[in-house]
């Protein structure tokens, strides 16, 4: 089993963390940048659990019925399809529900009592409430730095969760996942993580979201797989942050200088 565990290096105590809320069975909550290992932690922790894992990737048109399930016509009849959700209460899985700030305000109204000591879900088109099953697990994820307004989570929404915060991992952590995700070389990698920290701290840039460790570590594969080292950081570094032409070109000199 411990083959199949996707690659994740602990920043701090998030596994324990983790272990305890799933023994408990308490909903958990994982703020954080794109691109800080929020995904690949779950995922890492499924496998670990022995889980079934399924992700919803949350945005502005994901709805309950997207998530519960609905009516279908199948031949001369109409039958009931289970959602993810309901799929995942009933069979015990793991379900994470990816940048769910961005779902219309009906997901959260239906998560609600999953959430709390009920753990169960009301199917108003069924008229039938289901329990959780007991290994069911749900996982929410936002980015708390890119949400405005009404994209923000509610506090009576965030209350229902044992949280923990995602961010960017020290410059060794982070060049030792390089290193193991992308195969590139220790020097390289090291290189590739000043240059990611540097722009981090470049705040005058006014980046809506700034480098991750997931577009260090394509940039890294890249390199390995040959392409050049500039023109790697700039189709997996530079490009994805901006499209402006004068942050693209300071982006650019900066890369020359590091890389």
């Amino acid at each position: 089993m411990a083959e199949n565990v996707p690659y994740y290096h602990p920043v701090g105590k998030e596994i324990e963390v983790f272990t305890h809320a799933y023994q408990n069975r308490l909903p958990i909550l994982l703020k954080g940048p794109t691109g800080s290992g929020k995904s690949r932690f779950i995922e890492s922790m499924a496998c670990q659990l022995n889980k079934k894992l399924l992700t919803i990737s949350c945005h502005e048109e994901t709805s309950s019925t997207d998530l519960i399930g609905r009516f279908i016509i199948k031949g001369a009849e109409t039958v009931w399809l289970d959602g993810p959700l309901t799929i995942a209460i009933k069979e015990g899985y793991l379900i994470y529900l990816d940048e769910i700030a961005e779902a219309r305000p009906d997901v959260i109204v239906a998560i609600h009592p999953l959430t709390d000591h009920r753990r169960e879900l009301f199917i108003d088109k069924l008229g039938e409430t289901f329990k959780a099953h007991e290994d069911f697990m749900l996982v929410a994820s936002f980015n708390p730095g890119y949400q405005r307004g009404f994209k923000e989570l509610k506090p009576s929404t965030r209350q229902r969760f044992v949280a923990m915060t995602f961010n960017y991992p020290n410059a060794k952590i982070e060049t030792e996942i390089l290193i193991n995700e992308s195969k590139v070389e220790p020097e390289m990698a090291k290189k590739l993580v000043a240059l990611g920290i540097k722009i981090r701290n470049l705040s005058e840039l006014g980046l809506t979201e700034t480098v991750s460790t997931r577009l260090l570590v394509d940039a890294g594969k890249l390199i390995q797989s040959g392409l050049s080292k500039r023109l790697a950081v700039k189709v997996a570094v530079v490009e994805p942050l901006t499209d402006d032409p004068q942050i693209l070109s300071a982006l650019n000199d900066l890369t020359d200088l590091m890389i």
